[in-house]
């Protein structure tokens, strides 16, 4: 299988589940905080963060690097979305829930890459 192939395979999966957290955080906690965009950010980061270490260390080849961190991740995080809700909230006069949403989310998104490396340290 080429490489673009494997790209294509994990956004196939990534993109459908950054879309189905939006609908479920939408459905589930409502308002008009993105938590889904966050959700979706933070799990890649995790995800992302798992497959670099596996991939630094030699336990995952270049290719399920591709796959996962390129397909799937790539798929599932969103920075430009992630951008146009803070500036939405911004727009609205929600500064301090764009700061909020700004700072959760940029931790978030460095702890759990650092905990997905954590992850994959203790697994490999």
């Amino acid at each position: 299988m080429t490489d673009w192939l494997l790209v294509i395979a994990g956004a196939l999966v990534g993109a459908p589940v950054r879309y189905l957290l939006g609908v479920g955080a939408k459905h589930r906690l409502g308002g008009s905080y993105p938590w889904g965009t966050f959700a979706a950010n933070a799990a890649a980061c995790a995800v992302l963060g798992f497959v670099a270490q596996g991939a630094a260390g030699g336990d995952l080849g270049s290719r399920l690097s591709l796959l996962l961190a390129t397909g799937f991740c790539g798929a599932l995080s969103t920075w430009s979305t992630f951008s146009y809700e803070l500036l939405t909230l911004t727009s609205a006069r929600r500064l301090l829930v764009a700061a909020g949403y700004l700072v959760l989310s940029v931790g978030a998104g460095v702890g759990l890459s650092y905990a997905g490396a954590a992850v994959a340290r203790a697994v490999f």
